[in-house]
C-alpha cells in the first residue's frame, strides 16, 4: 500500500514535470563511445540525504537513469541510491547485446550471497553495448555509479518520448528525499549510516541486514 501511494503521488508530479517542460528534449552530451572508455560527464551534483543526485541525467523511479548521447542512444545505470542499497554484490548479470528491453521492465540482475534481485529499465530499445569492465568488477558500480559503473548503452528509436516517463531536476532530488525517508523507517540504524557529518552516504546502508530482508527491501525500493 505504501508503494502504490508513492507511484501514485509520483505520477501526480511527473503529469505537472510534463506539462511544464514538454516542449524541451533532452540535450546530447558529447561523449566517446569506445568500449569500455567511460566517459559520463562529471557535473557537480546535489547530495539528497547523503546521496549525489546529478542533473544531466534523467532517473527511474526504481531508481536507474538514462543519459541522452544522441538522438536514440541513450547511457543507462543504477543511481547512487540503488549502488548503496545494494552493498557489497557478488556478480551483476547484464542483458545480451542486440536483447530488446522495455521501459520499466527487468533490465539487470544484481547476485548478493546467493540471493537475487533485478533492477528495471528507464528505456526502451535495443541493447547496444555493455560494460564488461563493470560484469568482471561489480564494485565500479558503489564506487562510480554515474561513471566507470555504467551498465550499457541502448538504441532507442522512442528516447524522446521514453525521456518524459522519466525524472530530472527538482523532481528527481524529491524523489531521492522520499526514498531515503522511506528507508529511514524501513531500516532506523540506517540514519546513522546515510550520511557522516552531512556528507555522502556510507558505501552500504543496509550491509548488515540479513539476506532475505535485504532482498525484500531492494525490490520495493527498486519497483520489481
Amino acid at each position: 500500500m505504501t508503494v502504490l501511494l508513492v507511484l501514485v503521488t509520483f505520477m501526480a508530479f511527473l503529469a505537472i514535470d510534463y506539462l511544464l517542460t514538454r516542449k524541451r528534449v533532452p540535450v546530447p552530451v558529447d561523449i566517446r563511445l569506445a568500449k569500455h572508455e567511460v566517459i559520463a560527464p562529471r557535473p557537480l551534483a546535489a547530495l539528497v540525504g547523503g546521496f549525489r543526485v546529478p542533473d544531466n541525467v534523467r532517473y527511474h523511479p526504481g531508481h536507474t537513469w538514462a543519459l541522452s548521447e544522441s538522438p536514440t542512444l541513450v547511457r543507462v545505470g543504477m543511481d547512487d541510491f540503488a549502488s548503496k542499497l545494494s552493498g557489497p554484490l557478488e556478480s551483476i548479470t547484464l542483458p545480451q547485446r542486440g536483447q530488446w528491453v522495455r521501459q520499466g521492465q527487468k533490465l539487470v540482475s544484481l547476485h548478493r550471497n546467493g540471493t537475487t534481485v533485478d533492477l528495471v529499465s528507464p528505456i526502451e530499445g535495443s541493447v547496444a553495448e555493455i560494460n564488461d569492465a563493470l560484469a568482471a568488477n561489480p564494485a565500479l558500480v558503489r564506487r562510480d555509479p554515474y561513471g566507470d559503473g555504467w551498465m550499457l548503452t541502448v538504441q532507442s528509436p522512442d528516447a524522446k518520448i521514453n525521456f518524459r516517463n522519466l525524472l530530472g531536476g527538482a523532481l528527481a532530488r524529491w524523489w531521492t528525499e522520499e526514498s531515503v525517508s522511506r528507508l529511514q523507517r524501513h531500516v532506523p540504524a540506517a540514519l546513522g549510516a546515510l550520511a557522516q557529518d552531512g556528507g555522502v552516504a556510507m558505501d552500504s546502508v543496509a550491509e548488515n541486514l540479513p539476506d532475505d530482508q535485504w532482498a525484500e527491501l531492494a525490490k520495493e525500493f527498486f519497483l520489481t
